[in-house]
């Protein structure tokens, strides 16, 4: 579900530096304007933090950008969060959440990206999934008992997450995905948090109620389309219904 087509096209279609880099700043700050400046109370700022790190973007980098985002000092985050509906190839319902701080660029750029992609079209679907909170976090304990866990947390519904679906997850730890309301992520991830969970993302997100059956090809076809969404440095996150 969500980005499961990118995990999958890591290896073969990986960013490149200075875009990458691009991308982690911008998400510290959205994560520190939303959650706050704290890493240790901000699941996804710590998270972000982390990955930043292993792409040896600097410590210096990393402070302004919280900064940025918190309104801490001069410089302030001036950005704008649109949403794009559309469809990849194949009938894939497709989600796209940008943060700009010129609509009047980005929104054009990505309504081109649609009409380049073959069968790729802009257009009405959020119908086609459900908004909610997003928690994905890892438990040392490999035979723990998700289901207990997302019921004592407060979620609605749990997944069962590997490390090749989330390489932040450890290879052997038990990892999961919890979905709840969009207004019980903070209790989510703090119960989580004092239970020996490691929480690894929490946001809000789009999560498809259906997955159209596709061949492999179209399968290839249509994440060729998402990664060509992906590489805009101005998109933050690509939801598709592809399993």
């Amino acid at each position: 579900m969500g980005r499961q087509w990118l995990h999958a096209k890591r290896l073969v279609a990986g960013l490149k530096k200075g875009r990458t880099t691009g991308k982690l700043v911008r998400e510290i700050s959205v994560s520190a304007r939303m959650g706050g400046a704290d890493p240790a109370m901000n699941a996804r700022l710590f998270t972000a933090v982390e990955k930043a790190k292993k792409e040896s973007v600097t410590k210096d980098a990393i402070q302004r950008a919280i900064n940025k985002g918190a309104g801490i000092g001069d410089e302030k985050l001036v950005m704008e969060h649109v949403v794009f509906e559309g469809y990849a190839p194949h009938k894939v319902g497709v989600i796209v959440e940008v943060y700009t701080d010129n609509v009047n660029r980005t929104a054009p750029e990505v309504r081109v990206l649609f009409k380049k992609g073959q069968l790729g079209t802009a257009g009405s679907n959020k119908f086609l999934f459900d908004h909610v909170g997003l928690v994905e976090a890892h438990h040392a304990d490999a035979t723990i008992d998700r289901e207990a866990a997302a019921i004592e947390a407060g979620a609605n519904e749990f997944e069962p997450l590997a490390h090749e679906q989330n390489d932040d997850i450890p290879e052997g730890a038990a990892g999961a995905r919890f979905i709840c309301d969009r207004t019980a992520v903070h209790a989510v991830v703090k119960w989580l948090a004092a239970n020996g969970w490691t929480v690894v993302t929490s946001e809000l997100g789009y999560v498809p109620k259906q997955f159209p059956e596709l061949t492999e090809a179209q399968r290839a076809e249509a994440g060729e389309f998402l990664q060509t969404l992906d590489d805009h440095e101005d998109v933050h996150r690509v939801w598709a219904a592809m399993k």
